[in-house]
Order: structure tokens, then sequence, then C-alpha cells
């Protein structure tokens, strides 16, 4: 597994656990790029999903990838603060064509007053029926959301106070205008 270097412009692949690609991040720069952490910015990024239709993010927002981590969380920064969106899913693996990790569809979505919803339960049982997980990936996924909402409810990583936007001055720092 490579190391993505900071500044680089890196494309970020998610894929499902049966082996094909579900969503596919254009263009992230890297903030801070070692074996262990992946932290990424982007604004206005291309997105193209797995039938091909295409987006655009609306924010800027900082991803945060840990290779010891069965989540991965992205800060978003609007007008009325940050919100947070965090995919439950296999822990990172960097090559030279893009940083990768299978989604497991639960997430959670965490509002500036660190309140939070899970979302896709209903998803997550019919795909994990549909593609067969075994029950050692349900029992990790379930144990990593629970680690999830403690991080969550404790500030710890990317929920710290200043967290993102300290990572969002490194990121202007790169932007083109």
């Amino acid at each position: 597994m490579g190391i993505p270097l900071e500044g680089e412009i890196i494309q970020i692949q998610s894929y499902k656990h049966n082996g094909h690609i579900h969503r596919v991040w254009e263009e992230t720069v890297v903030l801070k790029g070692t074996k262990s952490v992946v932290i990424g910015g982007n604004d206005r990024t291309l997105v193209t999903e797995s039938d091909g239709r295409t987006w655009v993010t609306r924010e800027p927002a900082i991803c945060y990838f840990d290779s010891q981590q069965w989540f991965n969380i992205i800060g978003m920064l609007r007008y009325d603060g940050i919100h947070y969106y965090c995919n439950i899913s296999s822990p990172f693996v960097y090559d030279d064509e893009a940083l990768k990790y299978i989604d497991y569809d639960l997430d959670i979505k965490v509002f500036p007053d660190m309140t939070y919803i899970i979302l896709d339960e209903d998803e997550y049982e019919e795909h994990r029926m549909a593609m067969g997980y075994p029950e050692v990936i349900d029992k990790i996924l379930k144990a990593n959301m629970n680690k999830l909402i403690r991080w969550i409810r404790q500030k710890k990583g990317p929920f710290a106070p200043d967290f993102i936007d300290s990572w969002y001055e490194r990121y202007l720092t790169y932007r083109k205008f």
C-alpha cells in the first residue's frame, strides 16, 4: 500500500462488499498522508455514481480516513456550521490509482450541535443478506458503529473543536482560484 503525498490530488473510490464500484469522487487534495491516516479536502468536486449519474458537491469538505478504523468521516462546512457524514466502511487502502474503501451502507449524520441520526439501517440489512456479509464482518461493523458514536459524544478526532476548521485553512493554501 502506498502513501499519498501532501498536496497531491487523488481520486476516492467507494466499493460495495461484492467488489462493484459504488461512487467515485474525482478530486481531493491530500492535506496529510501517512500509512495510518489520510486527511483530504475538496470543494465542488465531481462525483460519479455506479449507474453513471454525476453530481457536484455543494460545499467544502474535509475527509478523514483511518487505516485502523472501520469508518470514515466527512466534515462539510456549511453556512450554519459543520455537518458530518460518517460512513461505516472498511479501513482505507491507497494505491497509485486512488484511495479505496468498501462502503457498508450504515451512515451517521451529525449536525453542528453534535446531535446525530443513524441512516440506512434497512439498506444495510438488505445488502447484508444479498451480498452475504460474514458474521465476523457484521460484528466488526456494529462494534465500529458504537466506537464512532463514542467519538461523536467525546468530540474525538474530526469531531474535536477546530479540527475541521484548521484542516480547511490548510486546504485553502492548495486551492486554485
